[in-house]
C-alpha cells in the first residue's frame, strides 16, 4: 500500500510540474501579445511602413540587464513570420525564442526591458529560423527608426536584416543589439506544442496551429499588417 501511495503521489507531482511548465510557456505567449499591443499603441512607435515590409517579428518581454555595459542579459520571447513561400501570407504560429548576449548597451543598466525586432528580408528570416544567430555577425542589425513619419529608406535601414526596438520604464527607442544571440528555445517549444519541433517547422512549414495563448499577437499582426509591402503581388491580392 505504501508503494502504491508513493507511486500515486509521484504521478500527481509529475502532472503538477507538467501543468506548471505548460502554463509558463502560455504566459510567455500572452505577455508577448500584450507587449506588442502596447508598443504598437505608442504614437511615435514602430513606423507602419517598416512593419509592412517585415518578414518576421520577434517580441521578447521583460529582458533584465544585470550590469551596465558588458553583462548578462537574457530573455525569452517568440518569433512569428508571414506564411507562404515568399512571405506573402498571414502570420504564422509563434515559435518560442531566446535572446542571449553581452552588448545591449549602457542605457539599460539594471532595467527590465521589452524588445521588438523586425526581420526585414528572407535571408535574415531563414538564418534566424535555421540556427543560432549572432546579431551583427551572422545577420546585420541596426537600431530601428521610430515615429510614424520616420524615413524607411535610409542606408542603414535598407542594409539591415534586423531592426530592433526597446521599451524600458516607459521609454521607447530604437536600439542596437549587435553582439547578442538569438536561438530557438527547443525545450519550451516542445512543452508548448507537445512534441519536438524546430522553429522552421512551426513558423515556415505550418506543422502546428496558433495556440490560444498566441492568438492576441498573431491576430494583431494580421490586423496591423495583413500585406507584405515588399512584395507587389501580395499587395494586389
Amino acid at each position: 500500500m505504501r508503494k502504491a501511495g508513493a507511486f500515486v503521489v509521484a504521478i500527481l507531482m509529475w502532472c503538477a510540474a507538467l501543468g506548471a511548465s505548460q502554463s509558463r510557456e502560455q504566459k510567455r505567449l500572452e505577455a508577448c501579445g500584450q507587449v506588442f499591443k502596447e508598443i504598437m499603441d505608442i504614437p511615435d512607435g514602430i513606423p507602419k511602413d517598416l512593419l509592412n515590409k517585415a518578414e518576421c517579428v520577434i517580441v521578447i518581454p521583460s529582458v533584465l540587464k544585470f550590469a551596465i555595459g558588458i553583462g548578462g542579459d537574457f530573455g525569452r520571447g517568440v518569433i512569428t513570420c508571414r506564411t507562404g513561400q515568399h512571405f506573402t501570407g498571414h502570420w504564422s504560429a509563434p515559435a518560442l525564442f531566446a535572446l542571449e548576449g553581452a552588448n545591449i548597451g549602457l542605457q539599460l543598466g539594471g532595467q527590465v526591458t521589452d524588445f521588438v525586432l523586425l526581420v526585414m528580408n528572407p535571408k535574415g528570416a531563414n538564418s534566424i529560423l535555421s540556427s543560432k544567430v549572432k546579431l551583427g555577425a551572422d545577420a546585420s542589425a541596426a537600431a530601428g527608426p521610430k515615429g510614424r513619419t520616420a524615413a524607411a529608406d535610409t542606408d542603414i535601414v535598407m542594409r539591415a536584416e534586423v531592426l530592433s526596438y526597446s521599451r524600458s520604464r516607459g521609454l521607447f527607442a530604437g536600439i542596437s543589439l549587435e553582439g547578442s544571440t538569438l536561438r530557438s528555445d527547443g525545450s519550451a517549444n516542445k512543452k508548448l506544442y507537445g512534441r519536438s519541433l524546430s522553429a522552421k517547422e512551426i513558423v515556415r512549414q505550418g506543422k502546428v496551429g496558433v495556440p490560444t495563448s498566441g492568438r492576441e499577437l498573431v491576430s494583431l499582426l494580421d490586423k496591423k499588417s495583413p500585406k507584405n509591402a515588399s512584395d507587389p503581388v501580395s499587395l494586389k491580392e
